[in-house]
């Protein structure tokens, strides 16, 4: 039978993958940028004119000299002579000059020799005059060229995921199309004889295939393209040649089951086969998802995953997603979102091993306060019970040095 190689810390066998990989080839397409919430930056886009183009109003009311208002207050208001209104979406035709004013409307335009609004609160018209019962510094209520962004600056750099924000920020510069990173193909297998389609009656001794749809689903959240290639039998020939057709046509492949130390295991011995280096990693110190296994062939990715649903999904965010990242020109460290929660139960682990724990969030409630922080439930299952994982709003991880964690300490959780 054969037996697991050293052990390795998930961080460590992450990074020996990762040297073994050469750099990956962007490949880019320019898509609209009213379609492109998610997507990947493929070049630092720079700002090709200021933001605004024009000083402008934040506030309806009256555009003055500020000088002209020091001092001014309700019980000795400063008086200005109306000259005028700025119209909105066009130049306006007047001058701001010492003791006058013109009216002025939220985002107008800025007449030449104002430098700041008096809100239209502060003003009371009396005939043809204003009279200002609050005094204005130099720029107040105005929004000068270039104050959100000046000519030529770095707006967003290559690897940056576009969010609603950033498809607004991109059209008020005019980047109506921008250039992304394709979606990098990821194919999945899942193997044994005792798999069957989800749509199939499982008869007994059989299962349905989870896992190349949890793992689709996870390829999607983090910018991949998944390629499902169905279930392969317990065959060495047939297992070699599912995985040589993903390698032809994707960047990465994923294989589910096959990764333990048993007889009829071949996923280790198929990648070793089908490309140098072949396997660097046979087993991680992880709980779950000891027996994975990370390869490399003909400079892609091959990574095999446990079968149990709740080891292949962990593995898949502890490794799979820093890849497809990797893939799209990102950082392969991920800043994942996260929330500080206390722990109800005391937790133990084996030093020197990474735990993942899926946990169930629930508000702290106080009788001083009607609402707190979270507390972390920790869900406890076997790796094969899927609704383990279901029931889960995120993972808790107990570090390698630790041998646990006490009831009642702040942890932090990692959002699933």
């Amino acid at each position: 039978m054969p037996e697991f190689l050293t052990l390795l810390p998930p961080k460590e066998s992450l990074d020996k993958l990762l040297r073994n990989l050469p750099d990956p080839q962007l490949a880019t397409e320019t898509i609209n940028t009213a379609s492109a919430l998610g997507r990947i930056i493929a070049t630092d886009l720079r700002a090709p004119h200021a933001l605004p183009e024009f000083s402008r109003s934040t506030v309806d009311g009256f555009a003055v000299k500020a000088a002209d208002t020091y001092g001014a207050s309700d019980s000795l208001p400063a008086y200005l002579n109306l000259i005028g209104e700025c119209p909105m979406g066009a130049t306006p035709d007047l001058e701001i000059i010492p003791t006058t004013t013109a009216i002025i409307h939220t985002g107008g335009m800025l007449p030449k020799g104002a430098d700041a609004v008096v809100m239209l609160e502060y003003t009371q018209t009396v005939d043809n005059e204003i009279e200002i019962l609050r005094a204005v510094a130099d720029g107040e209520n105005v929004i000068r060229i270039g104050e959100d962004v000046a000519l030529g600056d770095l707006i967003k750099p290559k690897g940056s995921a576009i969010r609603p924000a950033e498809v607004g920020g991109l059209m008020a510069l005019g980047f109506t199309n921008v250039d992304v990173a394709v979606h990098p193909k990821i194919g999945i297998i899942s193997s044994g004889d005792e798999v069957v389609h989800p749509e199939k009656r499982p008869q007994p001794g059989q299962v349905r295939d989870i896992n190349s749809y949890t793992l689709s689903t996870l390829v999607e959240k983090y910018g991949g393209e998944p390629v499902i290639y169905g279930i392969v039998a317990d065959n060495m020939d047939a297992m070699k040649t599912a995985i040589s057709r993903a390698l032809s046509e994707c960047e990465m492949v994923l294989i589910t089951a096959g990764s333990s130390a048993s007889a009829r295991d071949m996923t280790a011995a198929a990648i070793d086969e089908l490309g140098e280096p072949g396997v660097l990693v046979h087993g991680v110190n992880t709980r779950p998802g000891k027996p994975t296994i990370l390869g490399v062939c003909a400079g892609k990715a091959v990574i095999g995953l446990p079968g149990n649903p709740v080891s292949a999904l962990v593995n898949g965010y502890v490794f799979v997603a820093p890849l497809v990242r990797r893939l799209l020109g990102q950082d392969a460290e991920e800043l994942r979102p996260s929330v500080s929660a206390k722990l109800t139960v005391n937790l133990s682990s084996q030093a020197g091993r990474e735990d993942w724990i899926p946990v169930k969030l629930v508000p702290e409630r106080s009788e001083a306060q009607s609402q707190g922080g979270f507390l972390a439930e920790p869900i406890f299952g076997k790796s094969n019970l899927i609704f383990t994982i279901v029931g889960a709003d995120g993972l808790l991880k107990i570090a390698p040095d630790a041998t646990g964690l006490s009831a009642g300490e702040m942890v932090e959780v990692i959002l699933v």
